[in-house]
């Protein structure tokens, strides 16, 4: 039991950096047009789009439930309202829109590059998390089953 509990911190500690790392990669990527005050509108509107859609998840999730490595936390609770209504890992779509906002703004091949890195390594670390609620919440089988992973409805 200690190893596995090891395994998934490394795992969950790993996913992080490289989540992270993608993130301030795209955002490097996206200042010099933050600088010039050239960022198109539709860098702005996933921007706020991926704002509101973080700030919402945060506001439904109670303080000490949700953690950022994949692993859930000891006594957490399933979450099923909000944007949990329609999709597993709200947060995660709100990171990738944010990436999208970065990658408009930089317009560079680059930019597109990193934001698929960050969109592979957060659909493993939704799939690494799912496998562990799965364990921790016997109703997360039924929840997955009526939910999308990252767009309602869709994916």
């Amino acid at each position: 039991m200690a190893n596995d509990q090891r395994l998934q911190n490394h795992l969950g500690s790993l996913l992080v950096g490289l989540q992270f790392g993608l993130i301030l990669a795209l955002a490097w990527l996206a200042w010099p047009a933050v600088l010039a005050g050239q960022v198109p509108l539709a860098a702005w509107g996933c921007l706020i789009f991926g704002m509101a859609v973080g700030l919402w998840a945060v506001s439904v999730n109670r303080l000490g439930n949700f953690n950022i490595r994949p692993a859930p936390r000891l006594g957490g609770a399933l979450i099923e309202q909000g944007p949990y209504r329609w999709i597993r890992h709200p947060m995660y779509s709100a990171v990738i829109l944010c990436g999208l906002a970065c990658t408009l703004a930089s317009a560079s091949g680059l930019g597109w590059l990193l934001l698929a890195a960050l969109a592979v390594v957060l659909t493993v670390k939704a799939g690494v998390e799912e496998r562990w609620m799965l364990s921790a919440h016997p109703a997360y089988a039924a929840y997955s089953q009526r939910t999308r992973r990252f767009i309602p409805w869709l994916l």
